[in-house]
């Protein structure tokens, strides 16, 4: 499948780098932020309004569409594009994490992995290879080797043994590929155990992947934990292969990780936090659902060009929010989701400008003065 990755620009004061990613199903400029699609469809929204808000690609749950409807049912109605009518790249997980963390009973050997469905408590068995064959049948842009997800905080005589595991199943994934199969990424592991962290990293970097994810952060880490094992793991990583953070997503902790040379990103968090009434904003967060926003006549952001935020009013997505409206999880999910791709496009522009220190220094202070801002801003449209 067509795959290449190239750097246009590293930023001058950090290891930030711009680029843009080849696939099969189109081009995407990094850094980016894949939204997540888990059942097939990124919650709420229509791949139109996707497109409209600025994506470029988005995430597809294996381990989902493997239970629901089947990979085969996929690969019969023509693969995964066509199954939801998205034409732009589609990138897909091992499904590892999910095993890990939604599977009512789970069983590790070498061989692969034993789990109970969280569905219908029906048992599967799941190896490295069949792995890449759902991926395969999905006909995904870019797919990901089976790892062991390491839980939080996890002993380091359990983690070592647990590497060794992700190395040989990485191994095993790569000689199960065919040709035409999506380019693989390997996913490096070591818990928060800086040696592990090189050893994983080393191993998996001697063999011949498209990419490098790095795994097993934001699973309950302190925040300056998962920028220590970003600043060791990030430079063991190929230079000139992208470098893909799993499940990372708030917005500060995407500028940290571009910082340390991070290219991709998905997190469920901008449409989780959308259908719960948390919605970003250039001021920071706000919680539509607070009692001072129930005669607020203003948009979400007033710098905002998105669809919600042109036609409705806070006072409006408030009522949506507490009569528990459909619309509201619509609405909310279009503002959070062209949000986090503007909030991509603000850190793209910095890196190619030299200035990405700057938007660090800017976000810093913002978050700082948002309690304070709302109010200022209120009473004067109150006035």
């Amino acid at each position: 499948m067509i795959f290449k990755f190239e750097i246009l620009k590293k930023e001058a004061s950090s290891h930030a780098r711009k680029g843009k990613l080849i696939t099969a199903h189109g081009e995407i400029a990094t850094p980016t932020f894949f939204p997540v699609g888990t059942q097939g469809t990124v919650k709420s929204l229509t791949p139109e309004e996707l497109i409209e808000a600025g994506v470029e690609g988005i995430l597809g749950n294996t381990y989902h569409l493997y239970l629901k409807p089947g990979h085969e049912t996929i690969r019969r109605l023509g693969g995964l594009h066509r199954f939801i009518h998205w034409e732009r790249p589609i990138l897909t997980d091992s499904g590892g994490y999910q095993i890990f963390s939604l599977a009512k009973l789970r069983k590790i050997s070498e061989s692969g992995v034993t789990f109970q469905s969280h569905l219908d408590g029906s048992e599967h068995f799941l190896t490295p290879e069949k792995v890449i064959e759902i991926q395969r049948f999905l006909g995904s842009d870019i797919a990901m080797v089976l790892d062991e997800c390491i839980p939080y905080p996890s002993s380091y005589e359990y983690v070592k043994t647990s590497i060794k595991l992700t190395t040989q199943w990485a191994e095993r994934s790569l000689m199960a590929r065919q040709e035409g199969d999506p380019p693989l990424f390997a996913i490096v592991q070591g818990g928060m155990y800086r040696d592990l962290r090189e050893e994983s990293a080393l191993d998996l970097t001697r063999l011949e992947f498209q990419g490098y994810a790095i795994g097993g952060l934001s699973v309950g880490e302190p925040k300056s934990m998962m920028q220590d094992v970003l600043s060791w793991t990030a430079p063991l990583l190929p230079d000139k292969a992208p470098r893909y953070l799993m499940g990372v997503g708030t917005p500060e902790d995407i500028l940290m990780a571009i910082h340390h040379g991070i290219d991709l990103f998905d997190c469920v968090l901008p449409t989780r936090n959308a259908r719960n009434g948390m919605l970003f904003t250039s001021k920071g967060k706000i919680s539509i659902k607070q009692a001072k926003y129930a005669e607020d006549p203003r948009p979400i952001d007033a710098s905002c060009h998105c669809y919600t935020c042109l036609h409705y009013s806070r006072a409006y997505l408030r009522h949506l929010y507490l009569a528990n409206e459909i619309l509201s999880s619509r609405l909310n999910t279009v503002h959070n989701i062209y949000y986090y791709m503007n909030w991509m496009k603000q850190i793209r522009t910095a890196i190619e400008e030299d200035r990405l220190m700057e938007l660090e220094r800017t976000y810093k202070v913002q978050e700082t003065l948002n309690s304070e801002e709302e109010v200022n801003i209120f009473e004067s449209a109150e006035a």
